[in-house]
């Protein structure tokens, strides 16, 4: 290992700052990945119309990105063993920038697709780094400070990437948006060779050798999440045979997947997903609250414009606008939690956040055609001042039970399942929507209001409440006993 390289001697050329510069390395390439798994969408008419492509076909671009970021997420462990912090850093970067360069210089969509899922193979394995490199280089009551400082960054990237995203197409043209993550990378890179240590987590020294990885598991996982996402995108049209045989295909693929982890570890092997986390109740519970999170936070990101264009007839001009000061407030409110994280139990942040999140996603049944816009952008602040507290607390409530050792097993199996419920968060609000609209009557046209339209979306918001409050009795289990101060 190269010695000028590692925690100790970067520590010591950089004094106690150091822990922080490393979280700022780590949170530029993080931003990047974030910002192109978001920035894609406003490309995709374009793109549709470029390749001559059916909608169905172009949202592969975001779903293919979405599934490879979700399962690789699961990897971070085994390459942090084996190949250490630095160069697992420095190659997901490089596997961006290199999507994001095939894919803006792609003469087919193919290759398009295939530059798209690169791209969600480098962020699912970045990721989980910045909590693994909290949880061990700060000390139990900086974490939550730590957290705060990380988490408003990462949140600048989605809440700015669309914006920026649409003047590029609008000048630049669709290409131009794949090219966005060219300097983060760069800058990465930079970072990286200056700060990231070469150390595995916790300073130990990077193995080479030893277990490979859970290719069996990978692909059974891989799977399960492709059957599940497509089963439940066939479910908006209703329940048919091939719905209900991708779902079957998924369930069966979990249970494969479940029995394999198990075998591996009675085995004394390395398994992809260590089920002995959820043997500590305050890491299990926080794991269901993450899995819902996900769910009612994509969902929501998704049916909100649809229900301001759609259901309120708000010109699409006004909607970035109307929910920019949520934005704000959330990159306001993030820091402050933070701080309040390392004082407060967790359980109470958590439990404050999703009770204000279930209190915003019911107040938008009081709302109606011609109901005042300050009223609207009052319900999505509201609603953000709950997701900022959830952020910086949620990961420490969780962890801080496990053993070092457990940390990035920890890190990475809680941020997949965040971001499995964030994928089927989207197809449920779309399979209740289509549900209550059928109930109701009524048929979802641009230009068109009805009382019944505004019930079918106030039922869907009612249902994003129920699991919000679902999460709060989970959220109850997150008691922790901060651990010791480690290394990153």
């Amino acid at each position: 290992m190269n010695t000028s390289s590692s925690v100790q001697a970067l520590r010591a050329r950089y004094g106690e700052r150091y822990r922080w510069l490393v979280l700022l390395a780590v949170m530029v390439g993080t931003m990047a990945s974030i910002m192109s798994s978001t920035i894609v969408n406003v490309a995709i008419p374009d793109m549709s119309h470029h390749f001559a492509l059916g909608q169905d076909r172009a949202q592969w671009v975001s779903s293919g990105f979405m599934v490879a970021m979700t399962v690789s997420m699961l990897t971070t462990p085994w390459l942090l063993a084996r190949y250490g912090y630095r160069t697992v850093y420095v190659a997901t970067m490089a596997l961006l920038l290199l999507g994001g360069l095939t894919g803006g210089l792609a003469a087919h969509f193919s290759v398009v697709l295939l530059a798209r899922i690169a791209e969600g193979l480098a962020a699912g394995v970045v990721q989980p780094i910045p909590a693994i490199i909290i949880l061990h280089a700060f000390a139990p009551h900086e974490q939550g400070r730590a957290s705060g400082f990380f988490g408003m960054g990462v949140v600048l990237a989605p809440a700015l990437g669309p914006s920026i995203g649409g003047l590029l197409v609008e000048w630049f043209g669709w290409r131009s948006i794949f090219f966005m993550v060219v300097p983060f990378c760069l800058l990465s890179f930079w970072l990286a060779y200056r700060y990231v240590p070469v150390a595995a987590p916790g300073g130990q020294p990077v193995r080479r050798s030893g277990a490979g990885m859970d290719w069996r598991g990978l692909l059974l996982c891989c799977s399960g999440t492709l059957c599940l996402l497509n089963g439940l995108v066939e479910l908006r049209h209703g329940l048919d045979a091939a719905s209900a045989a991708l779902l079957a295909a998924s369930a069966g693929c979990t249970v494969l997947f479940l029995w394999w982890q198990r075998r591996l570890a009675r085995q004394g092997r390395t398994p992809l997903l260590d089920l002995a986390l959820f043997r500590h109740r305050p890491y299990a519970m926080g794991t269901v609250v993450a899995f819902i999170y996900g769910t009612a936070l994509f969902g929501s990101t998704y049916l909100l414009p649809v229900y301001m264009q759609m259901g309120l007839h708000i010109a699409p001009a006004h909607v970035g606008s109307i929910l920019l000061p949520a934005g704000i407030v959330l990159a306001v409110t993030i820091p402050l939690a933070g701080r309040l994280a390392d004082h407060r139990p967790t359980r109470q942040l958590v439990a404050i956040g999703l009770f204000l999140l279930a209190v915003s996603f019911a107040l938008m049944v009081l709302l109606r055609v011609g109901s005042p816009l300050w009223l609207l952008a009052l319900f999505s602040i509201l609603g953000r001042i709950g997701l900022g507290f959830i952020l910086p607390s949620l990961n420490l409530g969780a962890m801080r039970t496990l053993d070092k050792s457990q940390v990035s097993q920890g890190s990475s199996a809680i941020s997949f399942l965040r971001m499995l419920g964030g994928a089927a968060g989207v197809s449920l609000c779309a399979i209740v929507l289509e549900w209550r609209l059928a109930a109701h009557g009524a048929v979802l046209l641009q230009g068109q209001a009805s009382p019944a339209q505004l019930q079918a979306f106030g039922d869907t918001f009612l249902m994003l409440a129920g699991l919000c409050v679902l999460a709060l009795l989970a959220a109850s289990q997150l008691r922790e006993a901060p651990p010791p101060t480690l290394q990153p």
